[in-house]
């Protein structure tokens, strides 16, 4: 596996966050990068910046495959970015939008404007608990109604929120419940049942809720890793398969029927951050492993078990790696060689770096 950079951004504040446009191809040039920036008391007589202690910025670009140019559209000046998904774009007139988390507990949504080729801001919602930071969000089409999105929300107080947004713009919380002792670092749904949902924490724990029942049932409690959950990833081509990154640097594979073993176990050697699978290479995932590097890792499913590969690391970057996804570019190219091309952006923290690279596959 070849990684070739072909283009790298200083983004001036640190950089956590990249989500690529998966909702239709004439969409797909577009991507957003979200940052997260301390402020230094001594930096700013400002009382209100004073009280808001880490800003942020998200920037949307615009990448041609065709002839390898990268465009910054637009800078929006926000709250420190945790996290952002896309949406589908027939939330509102088939426009895409954007949902991010901040380090004020708001969840905003932005929708892309085509002609104007920019966010503009639609709705938003803080969570109520003063001081709490947002860290992570997941989204579904609503199980009982297909033009209504459900979000979950994962924060700092080691709670999760489950969120309604519906077609006509409108979002709101259904219900809050305490899930971890300690920070909820991740949250996801899972992609095979309607009525299942997954927290990670601090505390080392993943858990497995019940959302047909008002009091978040808890179903099961996994307690495999070594150290804090931080990313989950119900896959959406492998029914019933859970992948799951922890600061003690093991991405592990669960088959969600049976938790009390793993199906594989890689150890990638960094605290894994996000685990991104290729939208058309189903089996390629790409690891954000925050104290070492990007990774990109082969999943292999057979009747006689299950393996996870390293296939090839990414090391442009010098300091923690946070953000990272794959361009879902359906006219994949291909070299003179016959090594098929993809696309991936990556970022991260403190050398405040965005990247765009081409990746060469066997």
């Amino acid at each position: 596996m070849k990684f070739t950079t072909l283009h790298s951004v200083d983004t001036v504040y640190s950089a956590d966050s990249v989500e690529w446009c998966t909702v239709d191809e004439k969409h797909s040039v577009y991507f957003v990068c979200g940052t997260y920036q301390l402020v230094e008391s001594t930096e700013t007589n400002d009382p209100a910046q004073k009280q808001q202690p880490r800003k942020g910025r998200v920037y949307l670009y615009a990448f041609d495959h065709d002839n390898g140019a990268l465009d910054r559209l637009q800078t929006v000046e926000t709250a420190a970015i945790l996290d952002m998904k896309w949406l589908p774009a027939w939330c509102v007139d088939s426009v895409p939008q954007l949902v991010t988390v901040s380090a004020l507990g708001e969840i905003e949504i932005y929708e892309l404007l085509d002609e104007e080729r920019r966010l503009q801001k639609r709705n938003s919602l803080t969570l109520e608990h003063e001081g709490v930071l947002a860290l992570a969000l997941d989204w579904r089409r609503c199980p009982d109604n297909e033009h209504t999105l459900q979000l979950l929300v994962s924060d700092s107080l080691g709670q999760i929120n489950l969120l309604e947004y519906t077609s006509q713009g409108d979002l709101s919380k259904l219900h809050t419940w305490q899930a971890h002792g300690f920070e909820a670092w991740t949250c996801a749904f899972d992609r095979w049942s309607p009525s299942r949902m997954y927290s990670g924490g601090d505390d080392g724990l993943l858990h497995a809720y019940d959302l047909r029942s008002e009091q978040e049932e808890r179903v099961w409690t996994n307690r495999a890793h070594g150290a804090g959950v931080t990313c989950l990833l119900s896959h959406p081509q492998h029914e019933n398969q859970l992948l799951t990154g922890s600061y003690d640097e093991q991405l592990r594979l669960f088959d969600t029927r049976n938790m009390k073993r793993t199906l594989a176990e890689l150890n990638l050697n960094g605290g894994i951050w996000r685990l991104k699978p290729h939208p058309q290479q189903k089996d390629l995932i790409l690891a954000a492993c925050m104290y070492t590097n990007f990774s990109v890792v082969g999943l292999e499913s057979a009747e006689s078990g299950c393996a996870l590969n390293l296939l090839g690391t990414y090391e442009e970057h010098s300091s923690i790696c946070y953000g990272a996804d794959w361009a879902p570019i359906l006219n994949t190219r291909t070299d003179e060689g016959g090594q098929q091309l993809l696309y991936m952006a990556t970022c991260s923290f403190y050398d405040h770096k965005l990247c765009l690279s081409s990746v060469e596959t066997k």
